[in-house]
């Protein structure tokens, strides 16, 4: 292999912005990492490089450690977005230079340089300088200065991200015939997905600093294994639907899959992925020769050159959660994204507010992750609260459980442990324990960090329950809930929120906690005694789209008050 990453960790403030990263890259591959904006795909390559010291983990560039050393020894050349030229400097002058810090002679540093300007179409520009050349041809002068010493590893930066669409697409397939030539490891960074499909031998998606699922770019299209994943890499229609013994049911609709089932228990949940290329639009239910989703109104309808873009709403199933493309808040009906060939459009001609036949050709199941739950506990004797309702609320959400105990360790921490998991018993989807010898928070903010959580199970502690609840809170993006001593499964849920985009948030997660409990909600928000009709009128609004909400979750609502 050209590239072992294992187990890279890079924080900042405490907070990691890599974590947990291992790959393998092998020898002459294109790799190209993809991500949202500050997903860590930029510091993966800086670490690679050594411009930026990892906390934890090894790298290793073909067969040798180069973690702990310089940059300049670790024979990897770089591309920044940015060109970084010497704008003082020639072209000529620009490539050789890291042939001259490395005290090439001058001959050997002409005879680099013109085999390297030839190969990046740029022969005859040598006594140029940068200002004098187009963006796309500085671009190609960074390239060839980042492999004039030969480099072992190439990575590039976003390196087209500055450049329009006709020089990214010609760039493009320069560097990647250029890649193929000299046969060398190279990581291409971008967030554009077109790029990503058209250069990768294989691809890794990342984000908050993991790296999610890595495969060809055909695999992690059609068959993704993730909700993000599914979600990022082009469009998608996704749905959470349950499994049957041969595919999948979203509301009363059973959809075959062809090949093998999704894997788990008949009734299971699981999100139903289909690419709008995979939705067939007719005019009639006769005309359709797949499943159907049923009869759809055509929201909108783009022109995009080669195929027609189409937006459908369609009939809301109950229990049936929708994913992407988003539907408004409190909204009774789901959006498919569809798209067809100008030949059926002419076919099939439709405009906006039609009627149409939605039915589906092909779809994936993903397993879906369900909920997470973690119960945490210092080592001091407690009532036991939030571990009972902890996997009481775990076995009947089928949600994934982990148990931490803080303030322990050693042999102690083990038995401690061993016990809880022998307290919980089976039935749950899975369980993982953990034991830190630090305090609670601390431990509870690291153990979020390399696992993210929905939901975050604690024993009320009488007298500062505020300052607990905050302090909890603020370890990590999830929400959090205080058992008292005594504490019975809730079959009664009270929703006490703000109106707005939060408020909105919390709603659709007690309805899919309300769901798995049976539990009845009821949403509450507090308005001034003395505020304007609008208002009011704006907080019944919300509260209205609440408990509709709540009803197409499943969660049996209560009332909005």
């Amino acid at each position: 292999m050209s590239i072992v990453l294992e187990r890279l960790v890079k924080r900042y403030d405490r907070h990691p912005v890599v974590n947990t990263v291992s790959l393998e890259i092998g020898d002459g591959e294109l790799f190209v990492l993809l991500g949202p904006s500050g997903s860590g795909k930029s510091t993966v390559l800086r670490l690679i490089a050594g411009l930026t010291p990892c906390d934890e983990g090894r790298i290793r560039l073909h067969g040798r450690d180069v973690t702990d050393i310089a940059p300049q020894a670790r024979g990897t050349g770089f591309v920044f977005q940015n060109y970084a030229l010497f704008k003082h400097m020639t072209v000529s002058e620009n490539i050789e230079f890291p042939l001259k810090i490395r005290k090439v002679p001058a001959e050997d540093r002409r005879r680099r340089r013109d085999e390297l300007l030839e190969l990046v179409g740029l022969a005859g520009l040598g006594g140029r300088t940068p200002r004098q050349l187009s963006g796309g041809q500085q671009q190609r002068v960074a390239l060839a200065r980042a492999l004039a010493h030969k480099p072992e590893v190439l990575l590039l930066d976003e390196p087209f991200g500055a450049l329009d669409a006709r020089i990214r697409i010609d760039l493009r397939r320069a560097v990647r015939a250029i890649q193929r030539e000299l046969g060398i490891a190279t990581i291409f960074v971008t967030h554009d997905q077109e790029e990503a499909f058209e250069l990768a031998d294989r691809m890794g998606v990342m984000n908050s600093g993991r790296l999610l699922e890595v495969g060809t770019p055909h695999e992690l299209y059609l068959r993704p294994q993730t909700e993000f994943v599914a979600a990022f890499l082009g469009t998608a229609n996704l749905l959470v639907g349950t499994a049957t013994p041969t595919g999948v049911r979203v509301g009363p609709v059973d959809l075959p899959i062809g090949g093998a089932a999704p894997q788990g228990p008949g009734g299971a949940r699981v999100q139903v992925l289909f690419r709008p290329e995979d939705v067939a639009v007719k005019t009639t239910e006769d005309a359709l020769s797949w499943p159907s989703l049923g009869e759809g109104t055509v929201e909108e309808v783009q022109f995009t050159g080669s195929f027609e873009r189409l937006r459908l709403r369609v009939p809301g199933f109950h229990g049936v959660r929708s994913i992407a493309p988003p539907v408004p808040f409190g909204a009774d009906w789901l959006l498919l994204e569809a798209t067809r060939s100008q030949h059926q459009a002419r076919r099939f001609p439709l405009q906006t507010g039609d009627r149409a036949t939605v039915g589906i050709r092909r779809l994936h199941a993903l397993t879906h992750p369900g909920l997470s739950l973690l119960v945490a506990a210092d080592s001091a004797p407690r009532s036991g609260g939030a571990f009972s309702l902890g996997v009481e609320i775990g076995r009947l959400s089928h949600a994934r459980l982990g148990l931490l105990l803080a303030g322990a360790h050693g042999a102690e921490a083990t038995a401690r442990l061993q016990s809880l998991r022998e307290k919980a018993g089976s039935g749950l989807a899975s369980i993982e324990t953990s034991a830190s010898p630090d305090d609670l928070l601390e431990s509870v903010g690291r153990e979020a960090a390399r696992r993210p959580v929905d939901l975050l199970i604690l024993d009320r502690v009488p007298g500062d329950g505020l300052a607990s609840a905050n302090a909890a809170l603020s370890t990590g993006p999830h929400h959090l809930l205080l058992v008292p001593p005594g504490a019975r499964t809730p079959r009664r849920i009270l929703i006490c929120v703000a109106v707005g985009e939060p408020g909105k948030e919390d709603i659709q997660f007690a309805g899919r906690l309300g769901r798995h409990l049976e539990a009845s909600a009821t949403v509450l928000t507090v308005i001034d005694a003395h505020a304007a009709p609008v208002q009011r009128q704006q907080a019944e609004r919300f509260l209205e789209a609440g408990v509709r909400t709540l009803e197409h979750l499943g969660s049996p609502p209560g009332s909005g008050s």
